[in-house]
C-alpha cells in the first residue's frame, strides 16, 4: 500500500493549528530554560530506529497465535510495510533480518527496493534456537555450547552464512541470541558450555569483514528455565572482552529480571565501550515483548539519561523487538517509536551542570527534582514538529486509522498471510 503525500500534507494541514499553538507553549517554556530548542528538534529528527522483519506480523506464546489477516508473507511485503511506517513516522529507515527467516531470493532487487523506500538494512540476526527442515544436527540441546562437536561446527557455519549474506545486503552487524542452557540440575556443566561458546564465538569473530560488529545477546531465562549460557551483562561482556574490540553487548530491556537496575548495566557498559545497542520493548514480569513505554516509562526515561551523555561519540544500533498478540502489529510499532523518542526528549532537557552539581554535593532532593521536571514535560508537540519537518505525519496513529490501512492490507494480501517468524 503507498500512501501519498498529499494525504499526509491534508490530515497536517488540518492539525496544525492546534499543534502549533502546543508548540508555542513548550518553546516559551523551554526558552525561559535556556534550552535550545532547533538543537532538540534536530536531533530527535535524526534518532532512527530500526524495525525487525519478524515483527510485521502477530506474535504469539506457546499456547497459540492469532493472525490479524493482511500481514506480509514474504520480504518484499515486509519491506512495504516497513516503507509505510517510515512514511508517516520519519522515525524507522532501516530492517533488521532475521535470518533463514527472510532470506532474500534476489539481494541486489531486495536492496534496490529497500532504497526506493527510503530504507536500509541494518544488522542481521542468526537462529540456531529452533530446527529448520532438513537440518543434520538438532538444536534441542544447544547449539554454540553443545557438547557435540559437529553441531557446534553447523550452528558456527549457519553464523558464517548470516553474515555472508548481510554483507550482500550492505549491513554491518549481526546479533546472536543463543537458547542455549539447561532445564535441569546437573543437566550441564556450566563452565564447560560457556568455554565452548567462547571458541565457538571466537570462529565466528575470525570471519567478520573489517567494518562488522558482532552484538552479543544476554538473556536469564527461556526457553530454559534453570540456567542459560549467556544469562546475563556480566556474561555478554566477559565474551565481549575476550573475543575482541569488534564484539559489543546488546541490552533487550525485556531479558533482565524484575526490578534490574537496567540503567546501571547501561552506565557500565558505556563505561567500557561496550554499549552495541538496544532492542527495545516492554514487560510486566519478564520477557512479554510488550509496546515500548506501556509499563515502564520512567524506567526508559532513566534509561535514556545515561545514553543521551555519550550518544554523540557512538553509533550504537537501536531497535524494536516486540510481539503484538492483540494489537494491530504496525499500530503497536508506531506507538512504540513515539515512547522511545519521547524518552529521549525528555532526557535532552536534563541540564547536565545542575544535575552534576546536585551528585557531587550529594543533595537527592534536587536531583530527583530536576529528573521529574524532565519527565513530567510533555514533549509530544517536539515530537510531533520533528515529523512535520520529515514530512511524516502530526499524528500517525489518526492517519493510519483514517486510511484504514490494516482492512486496505487485508484486501491485498487476504487474511490467512502469516509472517514469518515464531
Amino acid at each position: 500500500m503507498i500512501i501519498d503525500q498529499t494525504i499526509i500534507d491534508s490530515h497536517n494541514s488540518d492539525s496544525e493549528k492546534s499543534h502549533q499553538d502546543q508548540l508555542a507553549y513548550i518553546s516559551d517554556e523551554l526558552g525561559k530554560k535556556g534550552i535550545d530548542l532547533e538543537g532538540i528538534l534536530d536531533q530527535i529528527s535524526k534518532f532512527q530506529i530500526t524495525i525487525p522483519s519478524w515483527a510485521l506480523g502477530s506474535g504469539g506464546t506457546r499456547f497459540g497465535k492469532f493472525p490479524i489477516g493482511g500481514e506480509p508473507g514474504n520480504l518484499n511485503e515486509k519491506l512495504d510495510d516497513i516503507g509505510l511506517l517510515h512514511k508517516i513516522t520519519g522515525a524507522c529507515d532501516s530492517i533488521s533480518l532475521h535470518l533463514p527467516w527472510d532470506i532474500p531470493e534476489d539481494t541486489s532487487a531486495a536492496k534496490e527496493k529497500a532504497t526506493e523506500l527510503g530504507i536500509s538494512f541494518d544488522s542481521v540476526n542468526s537462529n540456531t534456537f529452533q530446527d529448520k527442515d532438513g537440518q543434520e544436527h538438532s538444536y534441542k540441546f544447544g547449539s554454540l555450547s553443545h557438547t557435540d562437536s559437529k553441531v557446534r561446527d553447523q550452528a558456527i557455519r549457519h553464523n558464517v552464512e548470516v553474515i555472508e549474506l548481510g554483507a550482500s545486503l550492505d549491513a554491518d552487524a549481526i546479533t546472536i541470541w543463543l537458547a542455549d542452557g539447561s532445564t535441569f540440575p546437573g543437566q550441564q556443566n556450566f563452565a564447560g558450555a560457556f568455554e565452548r561458546t567462547l571458541k565457538s564465538l571466537e570462529q565466528i569473530y575470525k570471519t567478520l569483514p573489517d567494518n562488522w560488529k558482532m552484538f552479543l545477546e544476554h538473556k536469564p531465562f527461556e526457553p530454559n528455565f534453570y540456567s542459560t549460557v549467556v544469562n546475563d551483562w556480566g556474561s555478554s561482556l566477559l565474551l565481549a572482552n575476550k573475543l575482541g574490540e569488534k564484539a559489543l553487548c546488546l541490552v533487550d530491556l525485556g531479558h533482565h529480571l524484575p526490578n534490574m537496575n537496567i540503567e546501571q548495566v547501561v552506565s557500565r557498559l558505556i563505561m567500557e565501550g561496550k554499549l552495541a545497542g538496544f532492542h527495545f520493548n516492554d514487560s510486566k514480569y519478564a520477557d512479554d515483548d510488550l509496546t515500548v513505554g506501556s509499563i515502564k516509562p520512567y524506567q526508559l526515561f532513566l534509561i535514556f539519561i545515561e545514553l543521551v551523555e555519550g550518544i554523540k561519540d557512538n553509533s550504537w544500533s537501536w531497535m524494536i523487538d516486540a510481539s503484538h498478540n492483540v494489537k494491530d502489529p504496525l499500530e503497536d510499532l508506531i506507538q512504540s517509536l513515539e515512547a522511545i523518542r519521547n524518552a529521549f526528549a525528555q532526557a535532552l532537557l536534563i541540564d547536565r551542570n545542575k544535575l552534576s552539581g546536585a551528585q557531587n554535593s550529594n543533595d537527592p532532593v534536587v536531583a530527583q527534582e530536576i529528573l521529574q521536571d524532565a519527565f513530567k514535560t510533555d514533549v509530544r508537540p517536539l515530537l510531533r514538529e520533528a515529523r512535520l519537518r520529515s514530512n511524516a505525519a502530526i499524528d500517525p496513529i489518526a492517519v493510519y486509522r483514517e486510511l484504514d490501512i490494516r482492512n486496505n492490507l487485508v484486501k491485498e494480501r487476504g487474511t490467512q498471510t502469516i509472517a514469518t517468524g515464531l
